[in-house]
């Protein structure tokens, strides 16, 4: 009976339209300027993610089956929620984060304590959960720790506190991204929203609501992911909207077609079909965890600049594992803390060197496991002559003055990048400040 009348839905709900996607590229910005370095792991073992997915061992389709129902719940579950679900402390830690110190621009100057109220303020904090709405992302955009686009920096002269380090930016958000919405801000140009993974202030230009018909014609059960990064979705000859590898989209019942979502003038969500374009672009979810898909979407990440929580298009160290794995089926959590507690974790804190090398290599899984340490976490991807190495987006290696010898991209590295420099830290290596293993 849900298939029929999911059917139904959709023959009454979705609207022919020219869209289409293709391949294309991110939009250049000032993250192509960051400082980049380079260190001798990235030209002394191979840096073709191919050569490592020789050493995965397949997992049964059942099992990833079994992950990928997890993965729609996930997904799904921000309308299927009656309130927010985050303790306020929680959702208002930035209030205390901009009155506690000085906060600076992009330009390295001091956001006056006006403007940072005014941010508060438009915040309406008063009126959390009060709208109890359901919505949807009709593009690529950004949840925001405050309803504004201007940047928040702790201390632009360190080399981890200034660009790209901006803490209004809460995460990246995926097109088609089901939504929670709890409230607007005082000028309604912003609504405070849920999504599966994280939550924040969205641009209300960048999402539709929801009604019931919507939300059960966008729900079929069969889903596409996009596993070709920076593709761009294009509505005739307008540009849509970028779209990073790891965006879901409904599939109709002979999987021929796919469903977006567009705004109307009501400020509704309309499901659009489109025809699925190749599956090297967008492939049905979940994707098989064999040598092939392993190497060719794993490479789709290597060399991407670094962006703290998405910014500017771009990913981190936590986008970076949520949005590969999620293409096997894997739902993880925004940050590398949460998504450290999401597989089952092998503790190797306070071993020595060697010791820890070895267990990786005896413990972890090739491409499904991460290594995590507060604050940064990778994707585990095989042993190269002995070395463990890892592919992470990463930022840099700790030096002794406590400065960062900046890499600020994603790379693929042995546990010890940057062990010739004569200047590196030894403690903080990374081999020695490792925690865990996460397996799947």
């Amino acid at each position: 009976m849900r298939q029929i009348l999911i059917a139904l839905l959709l023959v009454a709900t979705l609207v022919e339209a020219s869209y289409t996607i293709s391949k294309g590229k991110r939009a250049k910005s000032s993250i192509d300027r960051l400082p980049f370095h380079s260190v001798a792991d990235m030209k002394r073992i191979p840096q073709k993610t191919s050569y490592y997915a020789k050493q995965i061992k397949p997992i049964s389709w059942a099992k990833q089956r079994q992950y990928d129902k997890a993965y729609n719940r996930r997904y799904f579950s921000p309308w299927k929620k009656s309130k927010m679900g985050v303790l306020v402390d929680q959702m208002t830690w930035q209030v205390r984060f901009v009155r506690k110190k000085t906060i600076y621009n992009r330009r390295s100057k001091a956001i006056s304590k006006r403007t940072l109220e005014s941010w508060i303020t438009n915040s309406n904090l008063e009126n959390v959960d009060k709208v109890h709405a359901r919505a949807i992302s009709v593009k690529h955009t950004n949840l925001r720790a405050f309803p504004t686009t201007a940047g928040a920096y702790r201390d632009p002269w360190k080399s981890t506190e200034g660009f790209p380090f901006d803490y209004n930016q809460n995460s990246g958000l995926h097109i088609n991204t089901p939504l929670y919405i709890s409230h607007y801000s005082r000028d309604r140009r912003w609504a405070f929203v849920h999504a599966g993974h994280a939550f924040g202030w969205v641009k209300f230009s960048d999402i539709a609501l929801v009604n019931h018909a919507f939300m059960m014609s966008f729900q079929t059960g069969k889903y596409a992911i996009s596993t070709t990064d920076d593709l761009i979705l294009r509505n005739g000859k307008k540009v849509v909207s970028i779209i990073k590898l790891g965006a879901i989209f409904p599939m109709t019942s002979n999987k021929k077609l796919l469903i977006v979502a567009e705004k109307n003038k009501n400020n509704y969500a309309v499901a659009r079909r489109m025809k699925r374009p190749s599956s090297t672009l967008v492939t049905q979810k979940p994707v098989k965890f064999n040598r092939k898909n392993v190497a060719r979407i794993s490479q789709e990440f290597y060399n991407e600049p670094y962006g703290w929580g998405g910014k500017l298009g771009t990913r981190d160290c936590s986008a970076t594992t949520r949005d590969f794995f999620g293409c096997f089926g894997i739902y993880m959590e925004r940050n590398s803390a949460k998504q450290a507690k999401s597989g089952r974790a092998i503790n190797i804190r306070g071993m020595k060197k060697d010791a820890k090398k070895k267990a990786i290599i005896q413990k972890a899984k090739p491409f499904l496991s991460m290594l995590y340490v507060k604050g940064h976490i990778g994707i585990y991807i095989g042993q190269h002559r002995g070395e463990p190495v890892i592919m992470h987006t990463y930022w840099g290696v700790r030096l002794k003055d406590w400065n960062k010898y900046t890499l600020a991209r994603t790379i693929i590295t042995t546990t010890e990048p940057g062990k010739e420099l004569p200047n590196i830290r030894e403690k903080s290596k990374l081999i020695n400040t490792l925690q865990k293993i996460i397996n799947f």
